[in-house]
């Protein structure tokens, strides 16, 4: 086996963790990976094993072929940026320039949130009304009247209500 075959294995520590890397020889270089402790390492079967076979239509198959085809583009690693380290590297130049940091999150919101929660109750209620009967006026008692008061700056006269023809219950008693 030649020099250029062979790799090594060694220890070291990342983010407070020990984790065993493999170092090979690369170009004029070094490359190091790091390895997975047999513990964490699983069977694909585990993983993968409960998933039920799906029928999928041919119709439905060939649409998200053609969904994937007209998406596909090359992989341009210049379009994602590392936030946090553009975020790390702001603060630090404010500091060398002697600017006072603040220690809140200057993270805009985002815009367009919806409470779900909310949502579900006003869609409820929503519903609710709608499923309501409308409601109905009282009933109005046999020959009771209705009475009209006039309005003030209507220029119209409000005509009242006829006397009932009958009598009333305590008209009645009286007599």
């Amino acid at each position: 086996m030649t020099p250029q075959q062979r790799s090594s294995l060694g220890r070291v520590v990342l983010l407070t963790r020990e984790r065993v890397i493999m170092l090979e020889p690369w170009d004029n270089g070094l490359i190091g990976t790091t390895l997975r402790y047999p513990y964490e390492i699983r069977d694909a079967m585990e993983c993968f094993d409960n998933i039920p076979e799906v029928a999928v239509e041919p119709e439905t198959l060939k649409l998200a072929e053609q969904i994937l085809k007209s998406k596909a583009t090359d992989f341009d690693p210049s379009q994602f940026v590392d936030r946090y380290e553009e975020a790390v590297i702001e603060l630090l130049k404010k500091k060398q320039a002697g600017i006072a940091v603040s220690r809140e999150r200057t993270a805009p919101r985002p815009l367009n949130v919806v409470n779900m929660t909310d949502a579900l109750r006003r869609s409820i209620a929503e519903e609710k009304a709608a499923a309501r009967p409308p409601k109905k006026s009282p009933k109005r008692v046999g020959g009771q009247g209705e009475m009209l008061l006039p309005i003030a700056g209507k220029a119209k006269k409000v005509a009242t209500a006829k006397p009932a023809d009958r009598p009333s219950a305590r008209q009645k008693n009286v007599g």
